[in-house]
């Protein structure tokens, strides 16, 4: 005699097997809670946008780029060296800041730019488990959006 399993079992058996292979991997990272000590170390950062001429003096207003190194310590305070194009300008740029990391992972930071005078304001969110940080700015007239990627990984120096 020949046994047969039925369709509808079978299906049943499919799907328990998929919803539980899948459940810890959908889950994965979800509870993760961030903090200011999550920002920590040194990032390389590219950054792009537009200046208006309402947020800055006419000669900068216009196109604009910058590169920079910045230094994240843990506890809410960074340090930057930077070169800022400015429709056109270039300007050698060194930066002190403080941060806030909320535990969803974003945040916000303050950065007060030499030899400019200028305190420009950014929200931010950690990406890709603290090696990338996004941030935009958030000051009128200034259109600005940066990408920063972690310098160097704990124990490959």
């Amino acid at each position: 005699m020949k046994r047969s399993i039925a369709p509808t079992r079978l299906f049943i058996a499919f799907a328990i097997v998929f919803v539980l292979g899948i459940a810890p991997r959908a889950q994965a990272g979800e509870n993760k809670v961030c903090s200011n000590a999550t920002l920590r170390g040194s990032f390389g950062y590219t950054a792009t946008g537009t200046l208006l001429p309402t947020a800055v003096p006419a000669a900068l207003a216009g196109p604009f780029g910058e590169i920079g190194r910045q230094t994240f310590d843990g506890n809410g305070h960074t340090t930057a060296t930077a070169t800022i194009n400015a429709n056109g300008n270039i300007v050698n740029v060194t930066i002190e800041g403080t941060y806030t990391v909320n535990p969803d992972c974003t945040g916000s930071m303050t950065r007060n730019v030499s030899p400019l005078g200028v305190t420009a304001h950014d929200d931010l969110v950690i990406d890709d488990d603290g090696l990338e940080l996004r941030t935009i700015a958030t000051d009128p007239g200034e259109i600005e959006t940066y990408i920063y990627r972690k310098q160097f990984l704990e124990g490959r120096w």
